[in-house]
């Protein structure tokens, strides 16, 4: 693939409604995303959490499965320094819950008659990035919407996110969120 081509089948999930929103309370901002996927209960809950499927489309690739408490590191690409990671609550098919480095991430899995939701909530502290992170995460989504289509698809992360609208992504959140005093640089 070259660097201004992108897999179409991603892109189309980009346009994919989710529901998003900040949230307040005394001394933490977490940012919460919300969407539906084909995917039954326990085919989610694999791709949460075990590394071999997180390396596809997650920029959380732990050094173990991510299916019971205890200490884990993880990384973005290979070549990076392991971050320290945790799993904090493991109730399979239903809730995960782990710190990534500072930041804790809870992710719920409901079955519905109309296929089957997963609940992102991942914790700011501040919250001046979030829309940084909501248009991050709103791609990784996307790329987890067409795993088990049958074909192989690019793990958006990094640089390659310009090239399927993140700063756009970007701007809609700050919008949305209100957030992101600062500005929007791509990261190449």
């Amino acid at each position: 693939m070259t660097e201004a081509s992108r897999d179409e089948s991603v892109a189309a999930q980009i346009r994919f409604p989710l529901e998003i929103r900040l949230e307040h309370d005394e001394s933490d901002w977490t940012l919460v995303m919300r969407r539906r996927f084909p995917h039954t209960p326990a085919r989610l809950w694999q791709m949460i959490t075990e590394p071999e499927l997180l390396a596809r489309w997650s920029p959380v690739v732990p050094d173990r499965p991510l299916d019971s408490p205890g200490p884990a590191t993880c990384r973005e690409k290979p070549e990076d320094e392991p971050l320290d990671a945790e799993v904090l609550i493991a109730d399979r098919p239903r809730k995960l819950v782990h710190r990534w480095d500072a930041e804790i991430l809870s992710w719920t899995i409901t079955s519905g008659d109309d296929g089957t939701t997963l609940e992102l909530r991942q914790s700011l502290g501040d919250h001046p990035r979030a829309s940084q992170y909501a248009a991050g995460w709103h791609l990784c989504l996307a790329r987890l919407a067409v795993e088990d289509d049958g074909f192989d698809h690019e793990r958006v992360v990094g640089g390659r996110a310009w090239a399927y609208g993140c700063g756009d992504l970007i701007e809609r959140y700050r919008d949305v969120l209100g957030s992101d005093a600062d500005d929007v640089h791509p990261q190449r």
